[in-house]
């Protein structure tokens, strides 16, 4: 899962960033309103977790821009700014949930996985998808009853195709939400192939169908047929 993460307070960022990344997320930070806006613009996100108060600019109005350009982006808000208005502000433009500084980590972490639920796979805590059976917070994978081992990134891949089933997803894109916007400085996508690559052969190996399918010249799909 992709997410941004914006916060001016360097301290407070440097301990999300220690918090969010260990579950697995692929974290991209913005210190200020322009940096924020910038991003929110150029990548897409699974979720976006944002301080209301920046030195440059209202965290609001970076929610009115997701919602202005239909970003499937989940929100969520935090900030020290605790009045009713603020918050029913924040909701009432989108947000999908707001916490008040100080807040527990371990709370902003389950928020964040039901923001994740919610969107991506209509609230259930596990996903069934003809012979496979994932259970996100716990990044279990089954195959027929069958545990699979994967890797970091061969996970992130099958969720993201989970999350979009049957849907043509390029090479960019997956690039992309793989690695953020470090993606810019790579030379080629050949690391996407080696990626499936791995991800079929271990799908395979344990029996699973070939759902994953490639669509030459443009991406990949993941077929439920």
């Amino acid at each position: 899962m992709k997410l941004l993460l914006v916060e001016d307070e360097p301290a407070l960022r440097a301990v999300l960033l220690e918090s969010l990344r260990p579950g697995g997320y692929v974290v991209e930070v913005a210190a200020d309103f322009a940096q924020a806006y910038e991003k929110i613009k150029l990548y897409r996100y699974d979720c976006v977790l944002l301080d209301l108060t920046l030195p440059d600019g209202n965290g609001l109005d970076l929610v009115r821009a997701l919602k202005a350009d239909n970003s499937p982006a989940g929100v969520l808000i935090f900030t020290a700014r605790d009045t009713l208005e603020d918050r029913i502000a924040g909701l009432d433009l989108g947000a999908d949930d707001y916490l008040v500084k100080p807040f527990h980590l371990s709370e902003l972490n389950a928020r964040l996985r039901a923001i994740i639920r919610r969107r991506q796979f209509q609230g259930q805590h596990h996903i069934v998808f003809r012979d496979l059976l994932v259970w996100p917070d716990q990044a279990e994978v089954l195959v027929r009853g069958e545990p699979l081992a994967l890797t970091r990134k061969e996970y992130d891949l099958l969720l993201y195709l989970l999350a979009n089933p049957d849907r043509v997803l390029t090479k960019e894109a997956i690039a992309e939400h793989l690695c953020g916007d470090a993606v810019d400085a790579a030379d080629s996508f050949d690391f996407i192939y080696t990626h499936f690559k791995n991800l079929r052969k271990k799908l395979q190996e344990k029996g699973a169908d070939n759902y994953i399918r490639t669509m030459y010249g443009v991406g990949y799909k993941l077929s439920s047929e």
